[in-house]
């Protein structure tokens, strides 16, 4: 057992000239593989008496740790060289070219929200929000609508079950309107309310004027004077300022709604030509939104006496909007991500829209 602490010192130097990891193995193998030089003094520890062998097996154990050590840390640092080596060698450019845009585009559906709020907030109207995903009484029982509505079926909305319970009636809805803003509107805040509640709203149905995933925009005004008279002059006053036209003709149809009473579509006057589409002029009519005298029973669900307060409500798509003001033909290239189609229909996003700056007017389509 004589020398180890210089068979130390020379195996020590050896790990550290190692250039490779393939020189650095070769001193492993040399001094700890079956019939290296440690291993063999290893063996030979059985031939000495107890005492000498207690003792230098503490000194072969340690010499044995220091080279271990050694080796390791000298193959880390070989290998990040070679690491290093390899990445500077084999390097690739990842980043994208220069594109020849300077300026990203504003979204038609995201001008439309902003012209939409800019004529409701001149009005005195607040923008509400709420939850994607809603329970079954804001989105439906709290509208008057009963379990057996059309609007309810598995066909036509999408439900998630509730882990809390098995009972379908307890299940959530991906929100088929923006219409359970007003209820919780109701619920948080005593009237007056004059609220608009535009947001994504989902339904099972896709065709070229029909996608899963639209956007929709509601009205509220709930006060103790408020008639139908007061609905039909804030809604002309909307159309005549977001289709910007002066003399726009109007009309109200009966219809139906669960959540109104009495209801109405309400249509503006066109001319319907062979490749254009004109708001304002000629003889033919354009349904644009559904509105109504918010029905008795949803004052009562929303906490509110229908005896002493009523109000009016409207709904109407914002993606249709656009289509009507800026001639998009199809609503499913809305979601298609195409570069190309929002260069140009796009809008140049510094250009926000204000009753007082101009909407639509102020930077235009980006053509």
């Amino acid at each position: 057992m004589e020398n180890l602490q210089q068979l130390e010192n020379d195996l020590l130097q050896q790990i550290s000239a190692a250039a490779d990891i393939k020189s650095l193995e070769d001193v492993r193998v040399s001094a700890l593989g079956k019939k290296g030089l440690i291993t063999e003094k290893m063996k030979s520890l059985g031939t000495l008496p107890l005492e000498e062998k207690i003792s230098a097996g503490k000194i072969l154990n340690v010499l044995k740790t220091n080279v271990e050590k050694a080796i390791e840390n000298k193959k880390m640092g070989l290998e990040k060289q070679e690491l290093d080596k390899k990445l500077a060698t084999e390097r690739v450019d990842v980043t994208l070219p220069v594109r020849p845009e300077t300026q990203g585009r504003l979204h038609p559906v995201s001008k439309i929200y902003e012209e939409v709020a800019a004529i409701f907030g001149q009005m005195g109207f607040d923008v509400a929000e709420g939850p994607d995903i809603e329970d079954q009484f804001h989105n439906f029982n709290a509208l008057n609508m009963p379990a057996n509505h059309p609007a309810r079926q598995m066909q036509d909305t999408f439900y998630i079950a509730n882990p809390d319970s098995p009972d379908f009636d307890d299940s959530f809805v991906v929100r088929t309107h923006t219409s359970g803003i007003q209820i919780r509107t109701m619920e948080s805040k005593k009237p007056p309310i004059r609220i608009i509640a535009p947001g994504r709203t989902y339904r099972s149905d896709f065709d070229a004027t029909h996608t899963p995933m639209f956007h929709q925009v509601e009205g509220l005004v709930i006060d103790k004077t408020t008639s139908m008279a007061h609905l039909k002059g804030c809604l002309y006053d909307f159309v005549k300022a977001f289709f910007e036209v002066d003399n726009i003709k109007v009309r109200y149809r009966p219809s139906y709604f669960p959540f109104t009473e009495p209801s109405a579509e309400m249509d503006i006057g066109c001319h319907k030509g062979k490749d254009e589409l004109k708001i304002g002029e000629g003889d033919d009519w354009l349904e644009i939104l559904g509105c109504g005298m918010v029905h008795p029973k949803v004052l009562l669900a929303g906490g509110i006496d229908p005896d002493e307060y009523q109000g009016f409500a409207f709904g109407m798509g914002i993606d249709r909007l656009a289509m009507l003001k800026y001639g998009i033909p199809d609503l499913r290239t809305f979601f298609e991500s195409d570069l190309r189609w929002l260069k140009h229909y796009g809008f140049v996003p510094l250009d926000t829209s204000s009753m007082t700056g101009g909407l639509s007017n102020n930077g235009g389509l980006a053509r």
